[in-house]
């Protein structure tokens, strides 16, 4: 999470939303950066508003600062958690997806109570409040990054923003066959909702 006080701005970090290239981009700019512990780094907006927001205002007197934050396509961002969790660091591990095909990974993400390897959270619930209203004020589609970039430039009245590829998960070809993805868009169609009120 970055706060830019001046701007009235939080950056939530969404996971596997390119959240680490923003960070390493925006964090010497940032009046705060919250990196650790993880509850804290990517705390969804209901936390925020819960507890964060409220110590600004009374805090600092920020009463009126508004957030924003990327959603990616629900296969994607979940094709990149799969591909992370495959990495050699974590083989044996019950989070390691390395002998788990993606579908099987998907069906199982679909699940009330998922294994610990496909238990990857939900964007929808990191974005939304308890009536399932967009809890964020300016959220982007991680796949229209150049626009979200340049709301940042423009808001925080910088001429660049390069970000630089960090924490990318392993390449790999990945397929989801048609039932499956059928059975992701119906079983969790409130994170395709979410993602499409994202700008683009």
């Amino acid at each position: 999470m970055l706060v830019f006080w001046a701007e009235k701005l939080v950056f939530l970090a969404v996971p596997k939303t390119g959240t680490t290239a923003i960070e390493g981009a925006l964090a010497p700019r940032a009046s705060m950066v919250l990196r650790d512990p993880p509850q804290l780094k990517h705390s969804p907006v209901y936390r925020y508003k819960r507890f964060l927001q409220p110590l600004f205002a009374q805090g600092g007197g920020q009463d009126d600062m508004e957030t924003f934050a990327m959603v990616r396509n629900p296969i994607d961002w979940l094709g990149s958690w799969y591909r992370y969790r495959a990495r050699d660091e974590i083989v044996g591990t019950e989070n390691s997806t390395r002998d788990i095909s993606f579908d099987d990974f998907v069906v199982e993400y679909c699940k009330g109570q998922p294994a610990s390897f496909a238990n990857v959270g939900s964007q929808a619930k990191f974005l939304t409040l308890g009536d399932k209203s967009i809890g964020v004020n300016h959220l982007y589609k991680y796949e229209a990054m150049p626009k979200a970039i340049d709301f940042l430039k423009q808001r925080l009245k910088k001429d660049e923003i390069k970000l630089n590829r960090k924490n990318v998960s392993p390449p790999m070809a990945l397929t989801i066959s048609q039932d499956v993805e059928a059975r992701l868009r119906d079983r969790r169609a409130f994170e395709f909702s979410v993602w499409d009120q994202g700008q683009s």
